[in-house]
């Protein structure tokens, strides 16, 4: 599906099968150059879907240049099939090369789940279903973004913001005079981004939480996220994220209360919006992302002093 949003600015609904997401939001300026803002996982439905988008509206793939909002394979699959030039944060683009270079990477992530409590039976299967091993992007040609950072698209001149905590090089982008954010995955409507572990993220939850803070004193008139409805004001939303950590936060403390856990165990405790009826009917990378969602929690609940982590071979929390 294509949706002209404004004059040289559109949106192609990327599907995104087997996901829960269902699609992905691709946006694309248009006029003097083209800029394609996030691209789908790197699978021919996606390519096909995105060639034949970017042709109803006359735009040649191999002259655009591509933003990528972060290095989820949804955003950025198709990055270098597509073939132009790739603008992400470094630190984004480091970790999703390394990630594609370098089995360890993914066999160190795994232990480090297990360790919280993961079945490793179970966690192994990630090696194999993770959206990042099957859809990766090709090695694309990256030209690294700061903050502050200026790209110039049509009648669009866009500022690069740094936003921290969905991963730890997420980028923004806004449009000041025509008050438009371009929100990724760090401002969703109808679901709430996923805020998880990262070993380069001290307080991956902290730091999501300050870039909440950042966006909410921006003047914005239209919010474009990474997935489904973009129909809604950021500032609202913004308190309705915090409100949701908040009792994320709550609920991880109440599961240790009463004597030490695991992730593994304290996720049980959690309220997941899924259409599961217990723990165990969830999906195995369901299930991943709930423990690396609730590992994030309890860091933030440690660095301010509310709970503790123990063990080493196993790591529990206590109150």
């Amino acid at each position: 599906m294509i949706e002209k949003i404004s004059e040289g600015l559109y949106r192609i609904e990327i599907p995104l099968p087997k996901n829960p997401l269902k699609s992905l939001n691709s946006y694309v300026i248009t006029g003097d150059g083209a800029l394609i803002i996030d691209t789908g996982f790197n699978l021919d439905l996606c390519y096909s879907e995105m060639i034949k988008g970017l042709g109803e509206i006359g735009v040649e793939p191999s002259k655009a240049k591509i933003f990528a909002t972060h290095l989820h394979a949804d955003h950025i699959g198709l990055a270098g099939r597509l073939g132009g030039e790739v603008y992400i944060s470094k630190i984004d683009a480091e970790i999703a090369i390394d990630s594609a270079l370098h089995p360890e990477h993914w066999i160190k992530l795994v232990e480090f789940y297990i360790k919280n409590g993961f079945p490793a039976e179970e966690a192994i299967k990630v090696l194999r279903l993770h959206p990042a091993v099957k859809y990766s992007s090709k090695i694309a040609q990256f030209n690294f973004l700061d903050e502050r950072d200026i790209l110039e698209f049509g009648e669009y001149i866009l500022e690069v913001l740094h936003t921290p905590g969905h991963t730890p090089g997420h980028l923004c982008l806004y449009e000041p005079e025509k008050k438009i954010l371009f929100s990724g995955d760090h401002i969703l409507f109808d679901i709430t981004p996923n805020i998880t572990h990262w070993e380069n993220l001290d307080d991956a939850l902290g730091d999501y939480l300050q870039s909440l803070d950042k966006i909410y004193e921006l003047e914005v008139e239209k919010t474009l996220p990474g997935h489904k409805n973009f129909y809604g004001g950021h500032r609202r939303r913004i308190e309705e994220l915090r409100e949701h950590h908040r009792k994320r936060l709550e609920e991880a403390l109440n599961a240790v209360r009463n004597g030490s856990r695991t992730a593994w165990e304290v996720a049980q405790h959690i309220t997941w919006d899924l259409k599961y009826k217990n723990w165990n009917e969830l999906p195995t990378m369901q299930k991943w992302f709930a423990v690396g969602e609730t590992i994030a929690h309890l860091a933030f609940l440690e660095k301010r002093g509310e709970v503790k982590q123990e063990g080493s071979d196993i790591i529990y929390y206590s109150a």
